[in-house]
């Protein structure tokens, strides 16, 4: 009874978005659990025909999936060496990762604002309103969390496996690639998920540096549909959020064995 209760209450919002996308009326003070009248693709057609929502989409595609990528093969990097090995500067470096988590990324906002401004002077490819300075944005806000988890995973593995590898003559970009990746593959998943999430949905910082209509995210260009007393476009946003839900869903079903696969499980298929 208590699952029924937890599903349905998960799946009301869920319905209600999918009513208010098929109402052609496009407004919530209409708009019930069964759409009264009738159903229409109305506020599909019209996100695509009134709003720059194509380029969204893809603005957010390309930034959180390079960004979940980079982040991820950087801190897989990253902790195989806080894991693996033994350098100065070690216990520092990983409190100093710690520390950093500790404070939001949006404390630093005034920090990163005059950065950009530099940066946009300089390289203006990287600069503001372009995909590829918020994804370097994204990324250092993602390596600190990413690398405590996936150090933590390495810890787990038994030393023997790199120490024989080792004494076989494989470097530690062999060890590296060989041996550690396939085994902490359901760690990867989990971060990768949780940064492409994290990414896609993010709003703050990203209305901040993106001003152009062409260059905006899915949650900047979405907020601008219902921001402001006048605008009533809630038809066209509840459309457009089941298409921004789309690219997580597809994501997870991709690492859904990565995810519910475990430890032993790998070290046998390795």
């Amino acid at each position: 009874m208590v699952a029924v209760l937890a599903v349905a209450f998960s799946l009301f919002p869920i319905l209600f978005v999918l009513s208010a996308a098929l109402n052609p009326r496009g407004t919530l003070s209409s708009t019930d659990l069964v759409p009264t009248g009738g159903v229409s693709l109305e506020n599909f057609a019209n996100l695509f025909d009134r709003t720059a929502f194509a380029h969204w989409f893809v603005n957010s595609l390309l930034i959180a999936g390079l960004a979940a990528f980079l982040s991820i093969f950087l801190s897989a990097m990253a902790a195989y060496a806080f894991s693996r090995m033994r350098f100065s500067g070690r216990r520092v470096g990983l409190l100093s990762l710690l520390l950093i988590q500790m404070f939001p990324q949006f404390l630093a906002i005034v920090a990163i604002f005059l950065i950009f401004t530099t940066m946009t002077d300089l390289w203006p490819t990287i600069g503001f309103n372009t995909p590829w300075g918020l994804m370097l944005l994204y990324l250092g806000g993602a390596l600190g969390v990413n690398t405590w988890l996936m150090k933590g995973f390495y810890d787990t593995l038994p030393r023997e496996l790199d120490e024989s590898a080792t004494m076989d003559g494989a470097t530690h970009a062999q060890v590296f690639f060989r041996i550690m990746l396939p085994l902490v593959a359901p760690i990867l998943a989990v971060t990768a998920l949780l940064s492409f999430i994290g990414t896609i949905n993010e709003f703050l910082i990203a209305n901040v540096f993106l001003t152009n209509t062409e260059s905006k995210t899915l949650a900047v260009g979405m907020f601008g549909l219902v921001a402001g007393e006048r605008n009533n476009n809630f038809g066209m946003f509840a459309a457009g959020t089941l298409l921004t839900a789309v690219p997580t869903v597809l994501v997870f079903q991709l690492l859904q064995r990565y995810i519910v696969s475990g430890l032993t499980a790998g070290a046998v298929k390795g």
